[in-house]
């Protein structure tokens, strides 16, 4: 009971760092693809003042994933890392290039500086949720077991992939719908219509990915696929589909930003949810279950504890964090001049 507690723990702390994470780089993804200089201008500035109070808060989340991991359940990690050491440093690579480059390009004044930072940042923030992605999708597969070896297989297979792809494109939604709710908060309304277009249309490839995934994971990933396509599991994959359409429909009405938001996180929340409970009683598919994949009981049982109070000491802290950056309380209003669809102009 209290393994199966402690992997809830988990699930719901990945579930955090997918939304919450997320949305950070998919900020990240349309910096990257936002143009020139001149074009790009004002989108990147909405990005950097969105960015900046919550990008290492967000990290928080991750480190939690990796102490629940590694304390909680020590064959799950060693196997996880064992296996899938290679995607795992590179997605590590790319937070450390992320992170270097969202902070240099901002107080850098030379172009070509701003340039190569502004890059670092941008690509890495597509390389990394592509990477972390990869990794889930080789679990998911059952391609890592307790005692395996660092394949590449596990890493490069169809599921991986796919599951690699939807992850970005799922980033690229909540950032497109948060950035579209912090343009109205700064009255730029062009720009609200620049990103709710984008997000539409990354709904639209998260559509397609999903069910080319429903094909590719009967064969590649059995296991999942039975426990997603009935029961629980497919009851939170239908969830996540109504509030997606709740998030495109809210978008296109020009709902408040705060419904639009929570329908978007609770699209992808439910199905990283949904993922957990298709791998039940699994922790590695169909290798290592809960039970016996737990630490000492002791240990599981410090770990509740701390879960407890970290929801009661930080849990506050976050939510008034995320609150006051939604109203765009923590920065100045960002500069953000110009028509971000002009792409006629010459770069700086």
């Amino acid at each position: 009971m209290i393994a199966d507690a402690v992997a809830w723990v988990l699930v719901l702390a990945v579930a955090a760092y997918a939304c919450g994470g997320g949305a950070d780089y998919g900020a990240g993804f349309w910096d990257l693809l936002a143009g020139g200089a001149r074009r790009g201008d004002r989108p990147r500035a909405l990005i950097d003042h969105a960015v900046a109070p919550v990008w290492e808060v967000n990290n928080v989340w991750l480190v939690f994933v990796l102490v629940v991991m590694w304390t909680g359940f020590p064959v799950m990690f060693q196997a996880v890392f064992s296996v899938l050491w290679l995607p795992l440093t590179l997605a590590a690579m790319g937070l450390v290039l992320r992170g270097a480059g969202f902070a240099l390009r901002k107080p850098t004044r030379r172009l070509a500086e701003r340039r190569l930072f502004g890059a670092a940042f941008a690509v890495a923030s597509v390389l990394t949720p592509y990477f972390f992605g990869a990794a889930v999708g080789g679990v998911a597969s059952g391609r890592v077991a307790p005692g395996g070896s660092a394949s590449v297989s596990a890493w490069t297979n169809p599921t991986s992939v796919l599951t690699g792809l939807m992850t970005v494109a799922a980033a690229a939604f909540l950032g497109a719908v948060f950035l579209s709710g912090d343009a109205r908060t700064y009255g730029t309304p062009d720009l609200v219509d620049y990103f709710r277009r984008r997000a539409l249309v990354t709904l639209l490839a998260l559509a397609v990915l999903a069910g080319i995934g429903i094909a590719l994971t009967r064969d590649d990933a059995p296991y999942v696929h039975e426990r997603l396509t009935g029961g629980p599991g497919l009851a939170l994959v239908c969830v996540a589909g109504v509030c997606a359409l709740a998030a495109a429909w809210l978008l296109v009405r020009g709902a408040p930003t705060q419904f639009t938001r929570a329908a978007a996180v609770g699209s992808v929340g439910a199905v990283v949810v949904a993922w957990g409970l298709a791998q039940r009683p699994y922790l590695l598919p169909t290798s290592l279950t809960v039970a016996e994949g737990a630490g000492a009981r002791a240990t599981m049982g410090w770990l509740v504890i701390v879960s407890l109070v970290a929801v009661v000491l930080v849990g506050p802290a976050l939510v008034l964090l995320y609150r006051l950056e939604s109203r765009g309380e923590l920065e100045p209003d960002p500069v953000v001049s110009g028509d971000p669809e002009d792409s006629t102009g010459t770069e700086r």
